[in-house]
């Protein structure tokens, strides 16, 4: 009987086994399963050591907005756990605030550039009488503007130049092949600078090139520091004329920033022979188009015959609405300047909104008509629209 009794309790103790083994097992392999959450969770807590909490927070907030649409009409224990989410209350409008700021932000800045680019083009020209001579007193309704082949469809200013900022650029050859003529031209240039640039309104630059553009002097108002600019060049090397138009048009004038409307010019004193430049004669004469750059040149070839680089000068210069002045003697060099100078003070400024604007890039082309007979109007010939 005491056999039996004792295998009883054996028998029982191993069913009492035999039970708890597949739950133990099932609660290490649940462990095992997750091994990264006690990990991850002890990652959390080393970070935060104070807060372990707050991590646990967000959950619900997440969970619940789903969890009313689907147990409104189910559960009405769900409006009990609304005040959950108030905390995250202050973060809302605050998140709002934020996509509504980072939204408008981009629409303005993109409305205003388009307006601003698509809807204007500044034009400045001259008129002459029959005699050449400059008609300084005309106003708005004197004139007729045809862009692209269509009449503008607003003016929306008029200014008499004389009364507009100047920035100019004097470009001057400093080439082997001038040089019997440097000295005299150095100071023709020195004395244009002192009558024409009026201290705290204009500003101009200096460039001295033979195979590459050198400044000598940038953007100033102090006519003393622009002459010596001008008196510290030397003659020497090739010629590489269309590289020096380009670099002045590109990197002096079209980078600029405005407040207001200017004039830009240049002044190119050359002979007009390029042999070394890299960019083509037609390049630079587009790159002055696109910075609004009016170009006038002044022949340095005092040979009395026509030459080949007189005809580059004025196809550069008819291009961008300036004038070509070829000096038929060493001291005519200083009355081409004083001619430009003129120019420069007897110019108007028109700016109009075009009709069938297209910002594609393209080339268009403008016409300035005037009123009264007998009167030219001179000015560059067109401009390339913005691309967007």
């Amino acid at each position: 009987m005491k056999i039996l009794m004792k295998f009883r309790n054996i028998l029982l103790s191993l069913t009492s086994l035999f039970m708890f083994l597949p739950g133990a097992w099932a609660q290490n392999s649940g462990q095992d399963a997750l091994p990264s959450a006690p990990s991850a969770s002890q990652q959390e807590n080393h970070k935060k050591p104070a807060p372990p909490q707050p991590p646990a927070a967000p959950a619900p907030q997440e969970t619940k907005p789903p969890a009313p649409s689907s147990a409104d009409s189910a559960k009405p224990e769900a409006v009990t756990a609304q005040p959950a989410p108030a905390p995250a209350q202050p973060d809302a409008p605050a998140n709002a605030a934020k996509a509504g700021a980072s939204n408008a932000g981009p629409a303005d800045d993109s409305f205003t550039t388009i307006r601003r680019t698509v809807n204007e083009v500044n034009v400045v020209f001259t008129v002459t009488d029959k005699h050449g001579r400059y008609v300084k007193d005309l106003k708005k309704d004197d004139f007729k503007i045809i862009d692209d082949s269509r009449p503008a469809e607003e003016i929306r200013s008029f200014h008499a130049e004389a009364d507009l900022p100047l920035e100019a650029g004097l470009l001057i050859d400093a080439s082997n092949s001038i040089r019997d003529r440097f000295k005299f031209e150095q100071q023709a240039a020195v004395e244009f600078l002192n009558q024409t640039i009026r201290r705290r309104y204009d500003e101009a630059f200096v460039v001295g090139f033979d195979v590459t553009p050198e400044v000598t002097q940038d953007f100033t108002d102090d006519a003393e520091a622009l002459s010596q600019g001008v008196r510290i060049l030397r003659p020497g090397g090739g010629t590489a004329l269309y590289d020096a138009l380009y670099f002045a048009c590109r990197d002096k004038l079209l980078k600029t920033a405005h407040t207001g409307p200017v004039r830009k010019a240049i002044i190119l004193l050359s002979d007009g022979d390029d042999n070394q430049s890299h960019v083509t004669r037609e390049e630079a004469i587009e790159m002055a188009q696109r910075a609004e750059v009016i170009v006038y040149t002044i022949s340095t070839n005092l040979s009395g015959t026509s030459h080949h680089g007189d005809k580059i000068l004025e196809r550069i210069a008819e291009a961008t609405g300036g004038r070509a002045y070829v000096p038929f003697q060493l001291t005519d060099v200083a009355n081409a300047f004083a001619a430009i100078q003129e120019e420069l003070r007897s110019q108007y400024a028109i700016s109009y909104k075009p009709a069938d604007f297209r910002p594609d890039g393209r080339y268009r082309t403008i016409e300035i008509l005037a009123q009264a007979k007998g009167l030219h109007v001179r000015s560059r010939h067109g401009y390339y629209a913005p691309s967007q």
